[in-house]
Order: C-alpha cells, then sequence, then structure tokens
C-alpha cells in the first residue's frame, strides 16, 4: 500500500480511465479510422501514467518538508521508502514511460513524437525541483500537462491517419478533444491554486512562493472565485449551444447536473473559504467536476448515437 499511496495511484487510475474513457467511449463510437490497435493503445495509456508516477515521486522526493508541516500522515519518503529506493522508483517509471512512448512513435511512424515523452518527464523533474517554487508557473505546469494527456490521445490516434480527404472529420474531432483539454486546465488550474490556499502555511515555512504567500489568503479566495466564472461560463454556453439547441437532452441534463451546478456550488463556497478544511472540501468538488466533466463525453456520444 505504500508504493501505491507514493504514486497516488488514486490520481493515476483517473488518468488512465479519462484516457480510456475517450478512446472507447468517443472515438470508438464515430466512423473513422485510428492509428493504435487496442493493445497499443493500453501501452499509450502505459507511457502516460507511468511518466505520471515518475512524476509523482519526484514530487514526493523534494516535498518531505513541506508535507510535514502540511500533511505529516502522509509522508512516505524518510519513514516507510528511503529515499534512493524512490530514486529507483522514479527512474524506473520514467524510463518506462520515455521508452515505450518511443516505441509507440515509431509504430505510428511519426519517430519524432518520442520527444513529447522526454519534455513532460523532464518538465515533471524541474516542476518538483524548483519551478514549483516560482510564482503561478507551478499551477500552470501541472495544469497544462493533465490538459496534454487528452491531446496526446489526437496526436497518436487521429492525427497518423488523417488525410486530405477524412480532415474535416479528423478536425471536428480532434477539436472536441481540444475543448475537454481546455475544460480540463482551466479546472485543474483553479485546483492547484486552491490547494495552495489548503498548504499555505507549510509552503510559507519553506520559502515556496505561491500566490496566497504573495497576494494573502483572503485577496487569493477572491480572486479564484473571479476566475471560476471562466469555466462556468464557457460551460453554459457550450452546453446551450451544442446540447440544448441540437434537443441532445441527456446531455444536457447531464451537464446541467454534474457540471454546472457542481461548478456554482463551487463559486459560491469559495467566495467563505477560510480554513484548511474549506479549501480541502473545494478542492475535492472540483476533482469530481472534472471527473464527471471528462464521463461527459460519453453520455453526450450515446445521445447523439440514439437520438439520431
Amino acid at each position: 500500500m505504500k508504493y501505491l499511496k507514493l504514486i497516488r495511484y488514486q490520481n493515476l487510475l483517473m488518468l488512465a480511465l479519462m484516457q480510456l474513457i475517450f478512446r472507447y467511449g468517443f472515438l470508438e463510437l464515430q466512423n473513422v479510422p485510428l492509428a493504435l490497435a487496442d493493445w497499443h493503445y493500453f501501452l499509450l495509456v502505459l507511457a502516460t501514467t507511468s511518466i505520471a508516477a515518475g512524476g509523482y515521486i519526484i514530487n514526493n522526493i523534494f516535498d518531505v518538508e513541506t508535507d510535514m508541516e502540511n500533511k505529516p500522515e502522509n509522508v512516505i519518503i524518510g519513514k516507510t521508502i528511503s529515499e534512493a529506493k524512490a530514486y529507483n522508483l522514479y527512474i524506473g517509471f520514467t524510463i518506462i514511460g520515455v521508452i515505450t512512448g518511443f516505441y509507440l512513435s515509431n509504430v505510428i511512424d511519426k519517430p519524432g513524437f518520442a520527444s513529447l515523452f522526454i519534455i513532460i518527464a523532464a518538465t515533471l523533474y524541474f516542476y518538483a525541483t524548483s519551478l514549483k517554487q516560482s510564482l503561478l508557473i507551478g499551477n500552470f505546469i501541472v495544469a497544462f500537462l493533465l490538459s496534454f494527456s487528452v491531446l496526446i490521445i489526437g496526436f497518436f490516434d487521429l492525427y497518423p491517419v488523417t488525410f486530405e480527404e477524412n480532415r474535416p472529420v479528423m478536425g471536428l474531432l480532434f477539436g472536441i478533444l481540444l475543448d475537454y483539454a481546455i475544460f480540463a486546465f482551466s479546472i485543474n488550474f483553479i485546483r492547484e491554486i486552491v490547494k495552495d490556499l489548503e498548504g499555505v502555511e507549510g509552503d510559507l515555512n519553506q520559502g515556496i512562493n505561491t500566490l496566497p504567500i504573495a497576494f494573502g489568503v483572503k485577496r487569493t479566495t477572491k480572486l479564484v472565485f473571479v476566475l471560476s466564472f471562466a469555466p462556468l461560463v464557457c460551460i453554459v454556453n457550450y452546453v446551450y449551444t451544442n446540447l440544448f439547441v441540437s434537443s441532445l437532452f441527456f446531455g444536457t441534463l447531464y451537464g446541467i447536473i454534474f457540471i454546472m451546478a457542481p461548478l456554482l456550488y463551487f463559486t459560491a463556497k469559495i467566495w467563505t473559504a477560510k480554513n484548511t478544511i474549506d479549501f480541502q472540501h473545494l478542492s475535492s468538488v472540483l476533482k469530481w467536476i472534472l471527473f464527471f466533466g471528462i464521463l461527459s463525453i460519453v453520455v453526450i456520444s450515446l445521445n447523439i448515437k440514439y437520438n439520431a
């Protein structure tokens, strides 16, 4: 169990589930060719989750002192797993991810795509060692890497089999993936700031320059309140324009109940949030919004299929 906690298996399972949902709950339902065979696609999921696991490990290694301040009960390195063993695990997971990515890049005859996995792994390392301490840069990187795990599906499964004849359809599908990537980025970016609010005391003692430390907890909560309107307005517009107008009843209902309503709840609660418990709760709310938002692609796809 200690090893599962080290790699934050819940987050890895969510990442894997997200990529499987987009393949088998969306792309497989479309009448288009896909570049990856099923087992190759599972290797893509393995590559992304392995690199993410390595990122979590290296982050835990450099976060020991901060976690001792914020969440001492969750500290694993130095207690149940030695730092040397953690480094070995980090190297192992990262190598698995990069080598698998290199193999898949050659499978689709795009060897240059292997650099994507190297860049992601390197970014996670620099995030853990230095970039995390820079104002907002760390938040941006974490949010971007999650959104890129959606886009990479398009790069490996759609782009290699895109030709002049099917370019409009493939462009539409890639555009949908981009919409979801932007959604994932916006929600996760806000969540990263909320997590900074949650761990402000430990970050302050370790000299990490987060937004709550630079601007204060109260001002940051108000800023998050304002920021939350951006995805809310976009989602309302998206649901109305693409679902309600198209008479996709179940997709519209799902969007209102499982995405818009929780996001409205978050917006209302962040205004009065003050302590760690409040921020922990709101961070969990955003995590569920992200999950249900990704799951909406299945609901919408099935609604379109059976509404046609």
